[in-house]
């Protein structure tokens, strides 16, 4: 086992290993400790989409500049196979189904700050989201909000994918092995204990999500951030193709679903509970997932529900991350609280914290995301948040 890096990085998801890539393309020796296996906490569990269509102007810089990230994700893996193999990342698209003057009007202000930042959204008719999606029932929709460079992602893949090229840059990615404490001496970090023992380390990274304040209040800081228990399904195929982009109602209980590629379709809506650790599935999002969908494409009452699975959303009051220099000790960083946004925001949120481990800075917006902003009672505007 590895006894010394430039930096240990707490946490195996996409965050954990995304920032492990970064930093190791800039030089840094990396170790990433994972308690369980690499993706296995709100990675393994997400919904799949990645998405430009937000309300404000950090938000959408960064998910435009993840986007750039996810197009060239193999290049950036120096995968040798086929694309397929490494990660396939479908720019099929968002719909947000609009059924409100209200809503009309609070998208169509998203759609001029989208615009901004160079994302081509719009706001379409009913018949022009269903040219997009055949089977959507229309018949109280009022208009729907479209970007076609949005898409989706699998998880499974792109851990696979960062695995092998974190560990092909010299990295090592310990798997079964929770980090019990953080080596504090004059308020500085200088590295973690593990249940395999200790590594020394010159800087940090907490990149456990719901699980972030285990670590945190070792030093005495606690951040507002909650484990929530979300859920989605899955379903047997469905004609192919028909549900390409990832389709969303608040209407109908805050519903997102799309198909994979092999035409099942997976989704949830927002029905959540906790804060809890429990993520047991529940008859009560089964019956609601079933009602909300069917209203939203009828035709899904004719297939069946395969798979159901609970998971976190990682919650802060204002449903942006958690991200930053933690100043009470030097040397310790957090990138954690991400409401949802976690596997869409990875490539732009990790570069951004490899640069300020590494330059002390980032031209990404990240101060919008500042750790302290809670005490300070300075919550952002709330991320556009469904499921």
């Amino acid at each position: 086992m590895m006894n010394k890096a430039d930096v240990a990085i707490v946490g195996g998801g996409i965050i954990g290993l995304f920032t492990a890539f970064w930093l190791a393309q800039r030089g840094e020796r990396v170790v990433v400790l994972e308690k369980n296996y690499p993706g296995s906490g709100s990675t393994f569990r997400c919904g799949t989409g990645i998405r430009q269509q937000f309300g404000d102007d950090a938000n959408i810089q960064m998910m435009v500049r993840s986007v750039e990230i996810w197009k060239d994700f193999c290049k950036y893996m120096e995968y040798p196979g086929p694309a397929s193999e490494c990660f396939t990342f479908a720019q099929t698209g968002y719909l947000f189904l609009l059924y409100s003057e209200s809503e009309i009007s609070e998208f169509s202000k998203n759609v001029s700050l989208q615009h901004k930042y160079g994302v081509p959204s719009s706001i379409i008719s009913p018949e022009e989201a269903r040219e997009i999606v055949p089977t959507l029932d229309i018949s109280e929709v009022m208009a729907a909000a479209w970007n076609p460079t949005d898409g989706k992602a699998s998880p499974f893949l792109a851990i696979r994918a960062l695995v092998d090229r974190v560990r092909d840059m010299g990295g090592e990615i310990y798997v079964n092995t929770p980090v019990t404490e953080l080596l504090i001496e004059k308020n500085t970090v200088t590295g973690v204990k593990t249940s395999r023992g200790e590594i020394k380390a010159d800087m940090v990274l907490n990149a456990t999500n719901a699980w972030a304040n285990a670590l945190n209040e070792q030093i005495g800081v606690r951040f507002p951030i909650e484990p929530y228990k979300h859920q989605a399904i899955v379903t047997e195929p469905f004609k192919a193709g028909e549900i390409k982009p990832m389709v969303i109602s608040f209407k109908h209980g805050g519903a997102y679903l799309t198909q994979k590629a092999n035409g099942g379709v997976i989704g949830g809506i927002a029905l959540k509970y906790g804060p809890t650790w429990d993520i047991s599935p529940t008859y009560e999002f089964l019956r609601e997932v079933s009602r909300n969908f069917t209203r939203i494409i009828p035709a899904l009452k004719y297939i069946s529900i395969i798979r159901q699975w609970g998971g976190y959303y990682a919650e802060t009051p204002d449903h942006n991350a958690i991200l930053g220099k933690v100043k009470e000790v030097d040397g310790y960083y957090i990138a954690a609280g991400f409401s949802g946004h976690g596997f869409m925001l990875a490539p732009a949120v990790a570069e951004a914290m490899a640069d300020l481990m590494t330059k002390g800075s980032t031209t990404l917006p990240l101060d919008f995301y500042d750790p302290y902003r809670f005490q300070r009672g300075e919550l952002r505007e709330q991320a556009i948040q469904m499921g």
